[in-house]
């Protein structure tokens, strides 16, 4: 039997992203519908009817929702390439919690630094370097987070490359001079054509973050 792989989508998402590049690890052929999150599809609405958002995966008919529980579903099934969590299961429940670090503090402070301003934005922006240092200490001197191969936490963290411009521009501050360490990080996995691949431009995103900005009357 041919797996039916579907994957409902957003292009700029970060959380899309992550899904795309476990696809593109493993070799899976999929469809991509994009989706317009300003009208969603009935289908959309039908495969996550909890809460109505991307990525969705729909393999054999049967939807998988949230983005780390979809690349945790993709390994699991398409276990045999491109292994993306570790084998022992202590190496897994850390790769797992420094996943749930960057969806926590990443995106959130991340998030807020980008459409926020005067005392919010500078309190927001100093949470989110204090973060992005933590990851980096966690990092440290490895090529990878998980070692000398790119894995599950690398994968859930190098689609927020796509916000770096944004974070630095909205948050006035410099990643490459505050976690440089990252910065080669980010580099390395830029090489990947999974990686590569399946990221957006930086100014797509900052033109989303400053259409957001407008709407929510930060900048006139």
């Amino acid at each position: 039997m041919v797996d039916e792989v579907v994957l409902l989508d957003f292009c700029p998402s970060a959380l899309g992203m992550r899904v795309r590049i476990a696809l593109a690890e493993k070799g899976i052929k999929y469809e991509n519908k994009e989706e317009n999150l300003q009208d969603k599809s009935p289908l959309l609405v039908k495969m996550n009817p909890v809460h109505k958002k991307i990525p969705v995966l729909i393999h054999n008919g049967k939807p998988i929702c949230e983005s780390l529980v979809i690349v945790q579903y993709i390994d699991e099934v398409w276990k045999e390439t491109s292994p993306l969590l570790p084998s022992d299961p202590y190496l897994r429940a850390q790769a797992k919690f420094w996943a749930d670090f960057i969806d926590k503090k990443i995106f959130d402070y991340g998030w807020k630094t980008c459409i926020s301003k005067g005392e919010e934005n500078e309190a927001a922006k100093k949470d989110l370097i204090e973060s992005l240092k933590v990851l980096e200490g966690e990092l440290g001197e490895k090529p990878y987070f998980g070692g000398e191969k790119f894995g599950y936490v690398d994968l859930s963290f190098i689609p927020f490359y796509t916000w770096f411009y944004s974070f630095e521009t909205f948050g006035n501050f410099s990643i490459e001079a505050e976690v440089p360490k990252l910065t080669a990080w980010t580099e390395r996995c830029l090489k990947k054509e999974s990686v590569s691949n399946s990221l957006v431009d930086q100014q797509r995103v900052y033109h989303l973050y400053g259409n957001l900005r407008k709407k929510y009357g930060i900048d006139q």
